[in-house]
């Protein structure tokens, strides 16, 4: 038979999402979407005194370059929902450059194309 002191206790791995975002709701998918992308902002801004662990973590990887917000939720392994609240956060707190995602081309007009390519079978055989 087992007594309490055979039991070892196990620290939790999950904290709630609502702890972790402070109560705050998701932003406007115009704000901030899946193919957003996020930098960390220069040294040049103070820091705070202390962040949450969850922040820091996503500071720490938004500091390689422009990643998307599907991207750092990826790394972090956190909550998509989460990790666009905290983002939000951190961006308005001037912690974190958002840029819209880079536009699609626009695809070429295949009569003109057919026209160069004719061009230049004329000219060079």
């Amino acid at each position: 038979m087992n007594g309490p002191e055979d039991f070892e206790l196990e620290a939790a791995e999950l904290v709630r999402s609502y702890v972790i975002t402070k109560g705050r709701r998701l932003p406007d998918e115009d704000q901030l979407s899946l193919i957003t992308l996020v930098t960390a902002a220069p040294e040049q801004v103070q820091r705070p005194l202390r962040l949450s662990p969850e922040e820091q973590r996503l500071l720490d990887v938004c500091s390689a370059g422009y990643l998307s917000v599907a991207e750092i939720a990826g790394h972090t392994r956190l909550p998509l929902g989460v990790v666009r609240i905290m983002l939000a956060g951190l961006t308005e707190a001037g912690y974190l450059l958002t840029r819209p995602p880079v536009a699609r081309a626009r695809l070429a007009d295949k009569e003109l194309l057919e026209e160069v390519l004719s061009g230049l079978r004329a000219k060079f055989g």
